[in-house]
């Protein structure tokens, strides 16, 4: 397996799929109808925000997402949403979609979403993601590596637990968990020495 900065552009919809197929069930309330939630994360993908695992044989096995204070792995804008969703589905998708947003600080990197192809779970390809998120962490100058973990992926937080992420703060959705299909999510930050 290898680790790379970006994907190709012929893989955007490949990319698109996966990041539906990982974050759905979190999303996909605000963003469905999933034929439309595709054309607009495929449409708004960055690929340079991007880290990607591949197979020696070339198939694609998972991405990471950085975001920084230039971009994420999805960056939008209310244009972009009202071209899919319409100006009125926009109006109310975005704000819904705010609420999960929190400003970086000064040095910090955030993990930007982290998802594997079903095939390749279980290989050691989320570690791998997660090693090249701390180096391009390091490459950048960056003093903090920060992200965001659903209170219903137990398994995640334990992965990034291992690595030494520590919870820093915790945001509660309230009435809107309905919406997105968990109650709450813990910011986990990991300083670099």
């Amino acid at each position: 397996m290898r680790i790379e900065a970006g994907f190709p552009e012929t893989h955007r919809a490949q990319v698109a799929a996966l990041f539906w197929e990982a974050f759905s069930g979190k999303l996909g309330r605000v963003l469905a109808p999933e034929r439309k939630a595709l054309v607009f994360i495929e449409a708004t993908l960055t690929p340079d925000h991007a880290l990607s695992a591949w197979s020696d044989r070339g198939e694609l096995l998972g991405i990471a997402g950085v975001k920084t204070r230039h971009g994420g792995l999805i960056s939008a804008e209310f244009r972009d949403m009202a071209r899919v969703y319409g100006a009125i589905g926009a109006a109310w998708r975005g704000p819904l979609l705010d609420l999960m947003e929190r400003p970086l600080q000064d040095g910090q990197l955030l993990m930007d979403g982290i998802f594997v192809t079903r095939a390749a779970r279980g290989q050691g390809v989320g570690s791998a993601l997660i090693d090249g998120v701390l180096a391009e962490a390091r490459t950048r100058g960056m003093s903090e590596v920060r992200l965001d973990v659903i209170d219903i992926n137990l398994r995640a937080r334990a992965l990034y637990e291992s690595y030494g992420f520590a919870a820093t703060d915790r945001v509660e959705l309230g009435i809107f968990s309905r919406l997105f299909g968990f109650h709450h999510a813990t910011t986990m930050c990991l300083r670099l020495g």
